[in-house]
């Protein structure tokens, strides 16, 4: 009987048919998931025709209540088809690094990825720790987690950049308005059915003891890695696991999804060539503004969407954002790839 480790051709077929699967799986529920939409519909309608024949306002309110709610639904299932690019279906990683300014930057990054990690939760998608570098009184310096669940990366590609937050700073005791920036990085992980080459030349890799929770083992050893890919300045770490082994191999595959996912971007940027349509990730690139005091705002600079309730969004309710974003990621490609074709 043949093992799949032993042959490397299998192990490919192996892969491949997991991911086609994986793909069938997603479109049946898509599927699955209209047509249950559709149906909930007419049965509401039907309901609603019987009540106002019999008179019953507290039904045909019901009804109503119901109808809204299938009409949101209906919304995000329309926004969900336009995740079909290369990678969405994927699972990702996602990084954010505190910018300049110390304890109040890294208090913001990781306020973010709160934000995040509530999101997935409340979206149903496992979040896997991968590594965090504390801050010196408060927050994080970085951190990295993979989120896992359908269309993880599809969503929250629309994410990376830089965000801003401006508030009444609760490390100053004069309690002045402090501005802090934090910027998120988001790439898909791949699986073995998509090939980057990698030479080892190129790499730097470095161990360290890894910092926060881990037990006695962690944190008296050398387990944590580190891996810079010199030609391109990517630098990934990992410290999750006790074994420095596990922890290299972990890395060395967030390495190849951050050369798999900047090769995304390229062809995006190649296809677009317009600024909406843009990575957004880079220092000079701001997204999103979260604005506390003197008033309370959150904007995102690129759809010009609004909310007044950043206690919500904060806690993850970021929806509305990740949408729009998409919907006008999505249409600067296909305006662009018209205006290419004429």
């Amino acid at each position: 009987m043949n093992n799949r480790a032993e042959d490397p051709e299998l192990w490919n077929d192996s892969e491949a048919a997991q991911k086609l699967m994986r793909e069938r799986t997603l479109l049946a529920n898509q599927i699955e998931g209209v047509q249950r939409l559709e149906a909930d519909v007419n049965d509401t309608l039907e309901l609603v025709e019987l009540a106002e024949m019999e008179g019953d306002s507290a039904v045909v309110a019901e009804a109503v209540s119901s109808l809204r709610a299938l009409a949101e639904e209906a919304k995000r299932r329309e926004t969900e088809s336009l995740l079909s690019g290369e990678a969405d279906s994927n699972d990702c990683y996602l990084e954010v690094n505190a910018g300049a300014g110390g304890t109040e930057a890294q208090d913001w990054a990781e306020m973010l990825l709160r934000m995040y990690t509530r999101w997935a939760e409340q979206h149903g998608y496992k979040v896997t720790m991968m590594e965090s570098s504390e801050g010196e009184q408060a927050g994080i310096k970085s951190a990295t987690i993979q989120v896992s669940g359908p269309n993880a990366y599809g969503w929250l590609k629309t994410e990376a950049g830089v965000h801003r937050l401006v508030r009444i700073s609760p490390f100053d005791a004069a309690a002045r308005r402090q501005t802090s920036f934090a910027s998120v990085w988001v790439y898909p992980v791949v699986d073995d059915s998509i090939e980057i080459e990698i030479n080892e030349a190129d790499l730097r890799v470095d161990t360290f003891r890894a910092s926060g929770a881990g037990g006695q083992h962690v944190n008296k050893t050398e387990s944590a890695i580190r891996i810079t890919h010199i030609p391109t300045g990517i630098v990934v770490a990992c410290q999750t696991d006790r074994s420095q082994h596990r922890n290299r191999a972990t890395a060395m595959t967030m390495l190849k999804a951050r050369m798999y996912e900047q090769e995304l971007q390229k062809r995006e940027a190649a296809a677009a060539q317009t600024e909406a349509n843009k990575t957004d990730i880079g220092w000079g690139h701001q997204i999103r503004s979260y604005v506390l005091a003197p008033y309370q705002l959150v904007k995102d600079l690129r759809t010009n969407v609004e909310k007044t309730n950043p206690d919500a969004i904060l806690d993850g309710d970021i929806d509305d954002f990740m949408a729009a974003a998409l919907a006008a990621r999505v249409g600067a490609t296909r305006s662009e790839a018209s205006a290419q074709a004429q």
